[in-house]
């Protein structure tokens, strides 16, 4: 038997905003609040230049990860556009790389952090001792590295909302620090002469300081890594790559200016000052801006270093989760905790890397070592983007590099004359370079040439199989509602030659990202073998998808708009208590969003046991949707059909005839073999209850209703699934959702209505 390739994926839940503040956090970040001190020392003024020079070439290599990312809208970036692009070594050899860059970068901003809060220590006049040749300030980069991989051992990180405020606080206090920088530039008569000679250490300088700060441009890369969480990927992942440098660069540029002009230096040369101050030279020019100018700066590097700290442990331990999953790396790096499902393994040896590179080299060739590394992978990602171009012209892209090869070949050309050129700068760094990626084709060519799995693509719509384009989702939400729910699906895919999809949403709190729900998944796998035991016995096609979420129903509202599926098939247990109907109401008011069919299961179905399905119709139970399955519905069980009209005291001959000439154009509309029985009742309520006793399936068309009116209102719909005696199976029309201000005005004027009567 065949087993199900059940595809993993997170939900889309960031908008062109967040992913935005997603690339602008990750640049700026702790590169411009510890590095720009020691790039201005060796740049000078011209570090105006470099800034600007390093704007361009980030802005070329934007470009390929603008277009691979509008059109590959999978998690990974970089490093699945080379595995697909180029030879396979080059896949393996960028991951290895990319997993030494982020924990290099991790070292930096540990070393930045140590800085920060060793001279937090020192204003407050506490003296931290050496500790044998380890002065204070690495003492602390280490706390704080193993403090951050406890963090994310323990599955916490920064995401959503937090990490998008922690990003608007560092953009305030540099723009505070801009404005304040500005003001006291234009009030001192000889600023212009911080800038002479300008060309302090020539242009060599200038490419020195670009490849030493280049790591502070490079977060772009950050958006399309979290491509499968970002809605429309193919229309915002190219303007947020955009926006992000759109933002970032004019403060750097801001910032260079601001610093040279201002420094209160005496007869040293405002460059030179900085380069003395290294990681703290923000913090002494802002002292002279107002007072406590310096504590402001000093906090934002602090946030930048830890925001940085944890999001940089965390990549670069799950690039080594996925390539030990991929069997590039020993089976143990993809191991995940029992009770923290995090991956443990990765984190730890991550985090020895990251030590060593804090404790064994200074801060710059620490920068270096990362910005090289950054410089390569961005150089492959390029070469990719053209190989890709020629070998998959079928792609739907949303953005394309214009003056294609030509601007891909100079960005290609300027990467690596920066990591060339940074062997002049620091050859501690290039040596630790060249080491890793000896090693790294050491233990391709030994070990993982020999196990890697290849990762075969699904197979797309256009090579589906004729007629197979209806589709039904069912989601799944445990394995003892498996059978209900397969076979009502199957009931209606059946009729329609349709597509089954299995769906289980994995629901990851707030306060974490959407990979950590990856370390489920392996647990969802007796769900998808009862689900695949039945598809088989049926002879239906169908396929899995899991789909991690921060909200089971966005999860639900994205597969159905990714997958255009024609019927939605979802359980709900009954409940009367109002936490439950908390739950289910929001459940049902986000599901109006989705376009397409609802069938909603409420109680157990067998097969066998269904004899016969009862279709009641009255006053506020609508029946259309209803008829129209029942077909279906009746063919799969072999079921006969009842369809029961409610005729209420009261009404008069031509109100009872009327309705039961509607229902009986309606069976004869859907060709329904149907009893029609007529039940006189006040009560349509208990009327309906009263028939669900002499039935195996109560099948009612109609809505959910909005998510005040349930929460305030109990439906009649509601009312009768909770107390009826057989299973239940609403049939819901897609319909508009109403604003909520809109629903809660209708809602309270309806129960002011029925207060009044």
């Amino acid at each position: 038997m065949k087993k199900f390739d059940t595809e993993v994926r997170l939900s889309r839940e960031m908008g062109l905003m967040d992913a935005t503040m997603i690339g602008v956090g990750a640049m700026i970040g702790a590169g411009i609040f510890v590095l720009i001190g020691i790039a201005a020392g060796v740049a000078g003024p011209a570090l105006i230049i470099a800034f600007m020079l390093n704007g361009l070439v980030a802005l070329l290599t934007a470009m390929s990860y603008a277009e691979l990312g509008s059109c590959y809208h999978d998690a990974g970036g970089g490093y699945l556009w080379v595995k697909e692009g180029l030879p396979k070594w080059n896949g393996f050899l960028s991951g290895w790389m990319s997993w030494f860059a982020h924990a290099v970068a991790c070292s930096l901003y540990a070393l930045g952090f140590g800085a920060y809060f060793g001279h937090v220590f020192k204003e407050i006049g506490i003296a931290i001792p050496h500790w044998g040749f380890l002065p204070p300030e690495k003492l602390l980069a280490v706390f704080a590295a193993i403090l951050f991989g406890y963090i994310n051992f323990k599955g916490a990180s920064e995401t959503g909302k937090i990490g998008n405020m922690v990003t608007i606080a560092k953009i305030v206090i540099l723009f505070i620090f801009i404005a304040f920088g500005l003001e006291m530039m234009l009030n001192k008569p000889d600023w212009k002469s911080a800038f002479h000679p300008f060309f302090v250490n020539g242009f060599g300088g200038v490419f020195k300081a670009m490849g030493l700060t280049f790591i502070a441009f490079q977060g772009f890369e950050v958006i399309s890594q979290s491509s499968e969480e970002i809605k429309d990927p193919k229309k915002n992942i190219p303007r947020a790559v955009f926006l992000s440098l759109l933002i970032v660069i004019p403060i750097y540029l801001l910032i260079a200016v601001t610093s040279l002009a201002t420094v209160q230096s005496g007869s040293v040369k405002p460059w030179d000052f900085l380069a003395a101050q290294k990681e703290l030279a923000l913090v002494e020019v802002a002292r002279n801006f107002f007072y406590g100018g310096g504590v402001m700066i000093i906090f934002g590097g602090l946030i930048s270093t830890m925001s940085a700290l944890n999001a940089t442990i965390y990549s670069s331990s799950r690039v080594a989760f996925a390539m030990g999953r991929d069997r590039n790396f020993p089976t143990i790096f993809s191991k995940v905790h029992e009770k923290n499902f995090t991956p443990h393994w990765g984190i730890f040896i991550s985090l020895i890397i990251v030590v060593l590179m804090a404790l064994s080299l200074p801060i710059e060739d620490v920068a270096s070592a990362a910005d090289i590394m950054f410089l390569l992978l961005f150089l492959q990602v390029n070469i990719a983007m053209i190989r890709l171009r020629k070998k998959r012209p079928d792609l739907d892209r949303g953005f394309s590099v214009p003056l294609f090869p030509a601007l891909s070949i100079v960005g290609i050309l300027m990467l690596l004359f920066l990591a060339l050129y940074m062997f002049q700068y620091s050859i501690k760094a290039w040596i630790v370079t060249a080491g890793w990626i000896g090693v790294g084709l050491l233990v391709y060519r030994l070990y993982s040439s020999h196990r890697e799995v290849i990762h075969v693509q699904k197979v797309k719509a256009l090579e589906r199989i004729e007629r197979k384009d209806y589709r039904i989702l069912v989601c799944l939400s445990g394995k003892q509602t498996v059978s209900s729910l397969t076979h009502t699906a199957f009931a209606i895919a059946k009729k329609h030659n349709a597509e089954i999809i299995f769906l289980k949403v994995i629901e990851v709190m707030e306060s974490q990202k959407l990979k950590t729900g990856l370390d489920e998944t392996t647990y969802e796998k007796p769900e998808f073998e009862e689900a695949e035991r039945l598809a088989a016995a049926a002879g239906i096609p169908a396929r899995s998808i899991i789909k991690i979420s921060h909200r089971i129903s966005q999860g639900i509202i994205d597969t159905v708009t990714e997958e255009n599926c024609n019927f939605i098939v979802i359980g709900r247990h009954k409940t009367s208590s109002f936490s439950g109907r908390i739950f289910s109401s929001l459940i049902d008011a986000v599901i109006q969003k989705a376009p397409a069919e609802t069938v909603i299961l409420h109680g157990e179905v067998a097969p066998e046991q269904i004899k016969t399905i009862l279709i009641p119709f009255g006053a506020n139970v609508h029946t259309r949707l209803a008829m129209e399955i029942a077909p279906a519905l009746t063919d799969y069980f072999g079921a006969k059909l009842n369809v029961a009209v409610i005729i209420e005291t009261g009404l008069s001959i031509e109100e009872k005839e009327s309705r039961l000439q509607y229902v009986r154009n309606m069976m004869k509309e859907y060709s329904l073999s149907a009893k029609l029985l007529i039940l006189k009742e006040n009560d349509i309520l208990k009327g309906v209850v009263n028939l669900s006793k002499h039935a195996d399936m109560l099948l009612m068309g109609g809505r959910t209703g909005d998510f005040m009116e349930l929460l305030l209102v109990k439906s009649l719909t509601t009312e009768i699934t909770e107390k009826a005696y057989c299973p239940v199976l609403w049939v819901k029309e897609y319909e508009e959702r109403q604003s909520f201000w809109k629903a809660l005005i209708s809602t309270a004027s309806k129960q002011g209505e029925k207060n009044h009567e």
